[in-house]
């Protein structure tokens, strides 16, 4: 019998979930809302490029275009790339553009039942014959409604759109008391490009936010007004942005992306035997995060303008993160173009933006939310069923609770691609549909939901151990070696696969070992 996939997103993540399930032989059905696929690289900002090497951010089975020779291509470059996969695997006769899906309701076990199994579905099987999921879709050109039934649903939502993450303030001390323009990063980067510029030219812009798309929009503002208008950026914390991937001349790679890095962090589920060797590497662990801290200190003059990190490199990277500052980004800082203001806290006045703690208010014209998006709401929402949600959820101090990164253990027939991060999304997202599609055709089994959710907890507490108080990020950053061995196991692979003893530990690992 044909089984029925639903594939909710066509981002990076959602593609591979469709070229990997067509391979196996089921029936996919991938809903986009936007009109094309690609997900985040859709709507990126102008001056938007690969955070990551390009080696480590391409498909196994279709390599980059000889014709793309930089490390980090321009996002109409990576657009184009991703387009031409699935033009390649012919996924698009698969994908419904314009299609929302405005929640999934699962029909069969009653919550009272679903709550008492001791196994996933409570059979432990993929599928089952007496439960299916119901989609509610949303055409969004013709505002119609129309109702699926499908076996499985795979969640390709991501955690970088969608929702925005925009700060709670004090009555009449919110965007609303502001006589200036709020928007969000998410709606800015939504705009043309050509009127992104004109929405900022010849204003006094703040940005609020120290990652990413806080520095590209801090940049784009300075391009368009110069020093006629400069831009404040306003943050909370000091990240250690990359000037490049290349500490004192060393790879970064070679320093965080192999088996050896690993053995000197604690892993969940680990042996007594690496417990102690981690124990005992603890002060290489240090050095190695101080040796790459110093450089970044040095090429970007942290100390100078006052925005040096109180975290370690380690916890940067353990979060994921990382991310590269724009070149010449504090050139722009020492001439005067950009101006950093941390703070605390902020407000909203009529004529700008007030610091917590100070008087007088930082006058502006427009001010840009790059504060992030609420990922784990939008993954939430999805849901019919208060139950689901609040398996979904899990507890208040705990991360999205998901097995093996992709599975809530509570939940049948369902899995979750693309929410947990790492240092190379792509590659993560394309080992994780290998995964799922191996358990969906009976290659594997998982254990019982409290075997699961011991291992989920394993997980968590190695994440607040080195990522702190972003534990719920959900991130294998500093373990993806030690993460996809388990995937490998899992599916009867071979974990190991380098050529050489020495290549094993100490040559990064990247999507083309893992390929098939």
């Amino acid at each position: 019998m044909e089984r029925k996939v639903a594939i909710i997103g066509a981002g990076v993540s959602g593609l591979l979930a469709c070229k990997y399930t067509l391979s196996k032989g089921f029936n996919p059905i991938v809903f986009e809302s936007q009109a094309s696929i690609g997900g985040v690289w859709t709507k990126a900002l102008q001056t938007t490029k690969l955070q990551t090497p390009k080696p480590l951010y391409q498909f196994s089975d279709f390599p980059w275009p000889p014709l793309v020779t930089e490390d980090f291509p321009d996002k109409h470059k990576v657009f184009d790339y991703v387009k031409a996969y699935a033009k390649h695997f012919d996924l698009l006769k698969h994908i419904k553009f314009n299609t929302r899906v405005a929640g999934i309701e699962y029909e069969g076990a009653r919550d009272e039942e679903i709550q008492s199994w001791s196994s996933w579905g409570g059979t432990g099987e993929p599928f089952s014959p007496m439960g299916k999921w119901k989609l509610v879709v949303e055409d969004l050109n013709t505002q119609s409604t129309q109702m699926y039934l499908v076996d499985f649903v795979i969640i390709c939502v991501g955690r970088f759109s969608g929702v925005p993450n925009i700060p709670e303030f004090p009555p009449n001390k919110g965007p609303e008391a502001f006589h200036g323009k709020v928007i969000h990063s998410m709606d800015y980067a939504a705009m043309e490009d050509v009127k992104a510029v004109e929405f900022i030219k010849g204003k006094r812009v703040i940005v609020v936010g120290f990652q990413k798309s806080a520095l590209d929009i801090a940049m784009e503002c300075c391009t368009a007004n110069g020093m006629e208008k400069p831009c404040t950026v306003l943050y909370r914390t000091a990240h250690w942005n990359l000037p490049d991937y290349l500490p004192w001349g060393f790879s970064l790679a070679h320093m965080y992306l192999t088996r050896f890095s690993e053995l000197m962090v604690h892993k969940p589920g680990e042996g007594l035997l690496l417990g102690l060797l981690a124990t005992v590497l603890a002060p290489l662990r240090w050095a190695r995060s101080k040796f790459v801290e110093s450089d970044i200190k040095r090429k970007l003059r942290l100390v100078k303008n006052g925005t040096v990190p109180t975290h370690s490199f380690l916890h940067e990277i353990s979060s994921c993160l990382i991310s590269t500052v724009p070149e010449k980004f504090y050139d722009k800082v020492e001439d005067g173009e950009i101006k950093l203001k941390k703070a605390p806290g902020f407000s909203f006045g009529h004529d700008g933006v007030l610091v917590d703690g100070e008087t007088a208010p930082i006058e502006a014209d427009v001010v840009v939310l790059a504060t992030g998006f609420k990922g784990e709401k939008k993954l939430k929402d999805i849901f019919v069923s208060k139950t689901f949600q609040n398996f979904i959820a899990g507890s208040h101090d705990a991360a999205i609770p998901l097995y093996r990164e992709c599975i809530p253990p509570r939940i049948p027939q369902l899995a979750v691609i693309g929410y947990s991060e790492s240092v190379a999304n792509l590659y993560t997202s394309e080992i994780r549909c290998q995964w799922l599609v191996e358990l969906l055709d009976g290659t594997f089994k998982l254990p019982s939901i409290e075997e699961m959710e011991k291992d989920v907890k394993e997980w968590e507490d190695y994440l607040k151990q080195y990522s702190g108080v972003n534990y719920k990020r959900k991130c294998i950053g500093a373990l993806h070696v030690w993460y996809n061995d388990q995937l490998c196991k899992d599916m009867g692979w071979n974990p190991r696969r380098k050529k050489t003893l020495f290549a094993e530990l100490f040559e990064p690992y990247g999507p083309l070992d893992y390929a098939q």
